[in-house]
């Protein structure tokens, strides 16, 4: 059997890609294989899992990020065994709230109508820590790779994320090494939240990443791959 650490998979959420995890893939990748892990047109959770292990070793860690941390709990309803460590940032794992899909519609809509900007330019602000909203030449990057994702991937994703399953069941059956991490101003997915899902695996520890929205990765850059590195037992 290989001694060598699993390759780590980066999984991006809604409308993101490899560049909310700049900061970690250039800190990261002098330790050991990571990748970005990419969905395509898949317009449901399972599919996006599907496709990350096809594409992946038969042995990996994951961390997800928003959608992302959804898709890693689909991996782990689907090939447990071959997940090495977990975690899991800024997300969720209950069904669809009240009035979630209404809202989601709206984007939608909003995006079909006056264009994929004016959709980032209403759902991304209140994704950030309120001090970094009004720092353009820190949203603009974000906005930029949001835009690019186009409205035809933000329908399938929001398809897939509004189709969800309940993943509270798995937290019980999820025994490899897990951080659940969010910042401390994440509106979308709160604290608290990540309290319950840290409470519900066995031995998951909790990173609160300070001054933070939901936009973790990019937001506290140093705080989430110094977090990243400890649950990989690293030392950059």
């Amino acid at each position: 059997m290989s001694t060598e650490p699993a390759p780590l998979y980066l999984l991006p959420g809604l409308m993101c890609d490899g560049r909310i995890w700049t900061a970690q893939l250039a800190a990261l990748a002098a330790y050991r294989p990571v990748a970005v892990g990419g969905y395509a047109d898949a317009r449901s959770l399972v599919t996006m899992a599907r496709r990350v292990l096809a594409s992946a070793p038969d042995r990996i860690s994951l961390a997800g990020h928003s959608m992302g941390g959804r898709v890693a709990l689909e991996i782990m309803r689907l090939a447990p065994d071959r997940v090495e460590r977990l975690a899991l940032l800024d997300t969720g794992v209950h069904p669809v709230t009240e009035g979630e899909r209404e809202k989601r519609m709206a984007l939608l809509e909003l995006g079909r109508r006056e264009g994929m900007e004016a959709l980032v330019d209403a759902w991304l602000p209140p994704m950030l820590h309120p001090d970094r909203g009004r720092d353009s030449t820190f949203v603009e990057p974000l906005r930029e790779m949001c835009v690019s994702a186009g409205i035809e991937r933000y329908e399938g994703q929001m398809t897939a994320l509004l189709e969800r399953p309940d993943a509270r069941p798995l937290m019980s059956a999820i025994r490899c090494p897990t951080l659940v991490g969010v910042g401390s101003d994440d509106a979308w997915a709160p604290v608290d939240q990540h309290r319950e899902m840290a409470a519900g695996i066995a031995g998951a520890r909790l990173v609160i990443f300070e001054h933070a929205g939901h936009m973790a990765p990019v937001e506290a850059s140093e705080q989430v791959t110094a977090a990243l590195c400890d649950w990989l037992e690293l030392s950059p």
